[in-house]
C-alpha cells in the first residue's frame, strides 16, 4: 500500500500550486481519497476530500472557494488545485485513502497515508 504526494514548493501569497497524489490502484480505486495538512506545532487538519467516483467533494471552510480537489472516475490519482494561497496555508500536505467509498472529513476515516509534501507560502 503506497501513496505518494508531490507538487509542493515555495510560492508567494496569492500564487497557485497543484498537488498530485498517486496511490496503488489495488487500494484506492474504490475508496474515497483526501488531503490533510499539518503546520508546525499544530494538529493535522482536514483540507479536502473526494468520493471514489469523483462525484462528491468536501472542503474545509478555510479553503472553500480557493482549493479544488479532483479525481477521475475510479481513478487512483487525486489532485488538489490551490489558488490565492495565503501564508496560513503553509504546512505539510498529506494525501490519504479512505476506509470507505465516500469523501470522509476526519482522520479516523482514513487508513492509509502518504509521506506528505511541503507547501510554503511567503508573505
Amino acid at each position: 500500500v503506497q501513496l505518494q504526494a508531490s507538487g509542493g514548493g515555495l510560492v508567494q501569497a496569492g500564487g497557485s500550486l497543484r498537488l498530485s497524489c498517486a496511490a496503488s490502484r489495488r487500494t484506492s480505486s474504490n475508496n474515497g481519497m483526501g488531503w490533510f495538512r499539518q503546520a508546525p506545532g499544530k494538529e493535522r487538519e482536514f483540507v479536502a476530500s473526494v468520493s471514489w467516483n469523483g462525484g462528491n467533494r468536501r472542503y474545509a471552510e478555510s479553503v472553500e472557494g480557493r482549493f479544488s480537489v479532483s479525481r477521475g472516475y475510479g481513478s487512483s490519482t487525486m489532485y488538489l488545485n490551490m489558488d490565492n494561497l495565503k501564508p496560513e496555508d503553509t504546512a505539510v500536505y498529506y494525501c490519504a485513502s479512505a476506509r470507505g467509498a465516500s469523501a470522509a472529513t476526519t482522520t479516523t476515516g482514513y487508513n492509509y497515508w502518504g509521506l506528505g509534501t511541503l507547501v510554503t507560502v511567503s508573505s
